[in-house]
């Protein structure tokens, strides 16, 4: 949970600004249109939600995409998906080339999402909570227009609050449990697991959405899970109690979300499997990758209309 903490900020005076949120232990670059790559491969969650935001927020045109393969090995993240396995603007084959060019000596993972700055190779940042924040806050003036307000100033406080409770008992609960070295471990992240999806159960049978009627960051950041839980936690990770299908507001809400227009288009379940199937030797010896199940459930009717709350249409 160490991450390069350097943040990409709107420019005031000729100088990138000091934002208005969040730690600033790293340099400041200024925001410029074409300037900065995101490499975020759909295959992980959290960098499932950079591609989400950056897709809602219509940011297509000034920040471009890299998408490495599922597949890693214990050095880097690959462009195996691109053309002689080069990423087409930043001329690497692995993430970590961008990262070695800026800290030849990088001590840590080199993880996704990143942003690398392509005029000069070199990684900016992999802050992946501040990535997407920043996506909201920094770059608005090129937004398009009625992108949804993903961090409504009346809900920040709580939205804070529930992304917090999301991000340690779900987000990083289903590895907690995935990764357990004791049945005691392994007992204890499934008791906080479910607890957490018991409350957020709870939560969304009487409202659309985690924060009421608006999708914000919180739906996103929650949403990555869900899509992965049948796929991958439920048996990879032994999280078994019950299937998201089998949760009625949680798989409703799921649904919804993935029918949303910059949702569902990001979630590529055979890339999903193929990576924490294949990756995950210690749990997967034997590399087989699941078949099921279908796909074809998300796109079943899901009822959340009649909570009311305001959706996000379709645009060009």
């Amino acid at each position: 949970m160490s991450y390069i903490p350097d943040r990409i900020t709107k420019v005031v005076d000729g100088n990138p600004r000091r934002p208005d949120h969040g730690p600033v232990d790293g340099e400041l670059w200024p925001v410029q249109p074409g300037r900065y790559r995101l490499v975020a491969a759909k295959a992980c969650p959290w960098a499932n939600r950079s591609i989400i935001v950056r897709r809602l927020l219509g940011l297509e045109d000034v920040i471009s995409l890299g998408l490495p393969g599922p597949i890693h090995d214990v050095r880097s993240w690959t462009f195996d998906l691109d053309p002689g396995g080069v990423d087409p603007v930043l001329k690497i084959e692995r993430l970590q080339q961008a990262y070695f060019a800026r800290f030849p000596a990088y001590p840590r993972g080199i993880t996704v999402p990143a942003i690398v700055d392509s005029t000069s190779g070199k990684v900016v940042t992999n802050d992946f909570p501040w990535i997407t924040h920043d996506f909201y806050f920094e770059w608005q003036e090129f937004h398009r227009a009625g992108a949804p307000d993903l961090w409504p100033d009346d809900l920040r406080s709580e939205m804070e609050e529930v992304m917090e409770r999301v991000f340690t008992e779900v987000n990083n609960g289903v590895y907690r449990c995935g990764f357990a070295g004791s049945q005691e471990a392994y007992d204890t992240a499934y008791e906080r697991l479910w607890t957490a999806m018991d409350w957020l159960e709870e939560r969304l049978t009487g409202q659309r959405y985690l924060m009421g009627d608006q999708i914000t960051e919180a739906d996103v950041r929650l949403f990555t899970t869900l899509a992965r839980f049948d796929p991958v936690y439920h048996g990879h990770f032994k999280c078994n109690r019950q299937k998201l299908t089998e949760l009625p507001a949680l798989w409703g809400y799921a649904r919804d979300l993935f029918q949303t227009p910059g949702f569902g288009e990001t979630i590529d379940f055979g890339e999903i499997k193929r990576h924490y199937y294949v990756v995950h030797t210690g749990l997967n010896p034997t590399g087989i990758v699941p078949a099921g199940p279908d796909p074809a459930v998300w796109t079943t009717p899901h009822g959340r209309e009649a909570l009311g709350g305001r959706t996000i249409e379709a645009w060009d």
